[in-house]
């Protein structure tokens, strides 16, 4: 049996790369190796990747030293940056050039870089129907991917920008499920209107992007988006109610008042809503369900996921 080839898994440890990173590691049959890329080794999840079969590797985005020892000898590379760890689009953009200078180097035959768009294509700055955040961006952790993607272009790696849609996981760690209103009910409050909103299992990220590595030179040089459903906020409101058996409603709140909640984050949020509604078709359309099921047939709509995560959902 020929050698199996090596992808490099930055983020190894989070949810896209953990995803990625487990679902080559649950195929017997894959062709691909996994190179588990992590800051500490000796973390518990760097541990148990360890104990499914991966390599384990320790590097750092902001060194880029590392990145090179890392990815010597690979063939492919999954890459990804994580904007809440530090709120900085410039150090994305920093660590996107670095993982893509290491790629280059190395000679990566397939790269992956998940991304999202850069809003300012679509509301420049000037624009003051949406707020400029940090003086030069409307939606940083939008903005700073997306700025990043000629990097790879410039440098004609062959890649393949993955963009990512909503994580369902939001509802869990992030704050956005229901909670109880004035009356005692369950309230889903978010700024979408009547729009869609695409999103997906964090873990179907990695299984997509799987799909992409095993596509090869097919998906090399394209955009694609994935979701894996595409509901609106009233429906995922009587999807939890019926998963949690107990009736929650949609309550829309606007963009400004989102924005003003006060959490790290909320500008930031707020604006991403805001773009995901006023652009909301051409946002679906760029993230087609169908092709997402072609990369993952395990798919999950939201009632799937809810079936099997709604009682981890804090709902006080």
């Amino acid at each position: 049996m020929p050698a199996r080839k090596i992808i490099v898994v930055i983020g190894a440890t989070g949810a896209q790369g953990g995803g990625l990173a487990r679902a080559i590691l649950g195929d017997s049959d894959s062709r691909f190796a996994v190179r588990a890329v992590t800051r500490d080794p000796e973390s518990e999840k760097a541990r148990r990747l360890a104990a499914l079969g991966a390599e384990v590797v320790a590097a750092d985005l902001d060194d880029p030293a590392t990145l090179n020892k890392a990815f010597a000898g690979a063939y492919g590379a999954f890459l990804v940056t994580n904007f809440w760890e530090h709120f900085s689009p410039e150090r994305e953009q920093s660590q996107a050039r670095a993982m893509a200078e290491a790629a280059r180097q190395c000679g990566i035959q397939h790269v992956i870089w998940s991304t999202l768009e850069d809003v300012r294509q679509f509301v420049p700055l000037a624009d003051a129907s949406m707020p400029t955040l940090m003086g030069n961006y409307k939606v940083p952790h939008f903005d700073g991917k997306g700025a990043a993607d000629h990097v790879f272009t410039d440098l004609h790696l062959p890649t393949t920008l993955l963009r990512t849609s909503f994580y369902w996981e939001n509802l869990i760690y992030f704050g956005m499920g229901p909670k109880p209103g004035p009356d005692g009910n369950l309230v889903l409050v978010l700024p979408m209107g009547d729009a869609k909103l695409p999103a997906i299992a964090a873990g179907d990220i990695g299984k997509c992007a799987y799909g992409l590595f095993k596509g090869g030179k097919r998906y090399i040089g394209k955009t694609v988006g994935i979701a894996g459903d595409q509901p609106t906020c009233a429906e995922m409101a009587a999807a939890l109610s019926e998963a949690l058996g107990r009736a929650v409603r949609y309550e829309p709140l606007s963009t400004d008042a989102y924005r003003k909640l006060g959490f790290p984050g909320a500008e930031d949020l707020g604006n991403m809503f805001q773009f995901y509604r006023d652009f909301n078709e051409t946002f679906c359309r760029s993230r087609s369900i169908e092709t997402s099921r072609e990369l993952n047939p395990a798919l999950q709509d939201f009632p799937t996921w809810l079936a099997e995560n709604s009682k981890r959902i804090p709902l006080e």
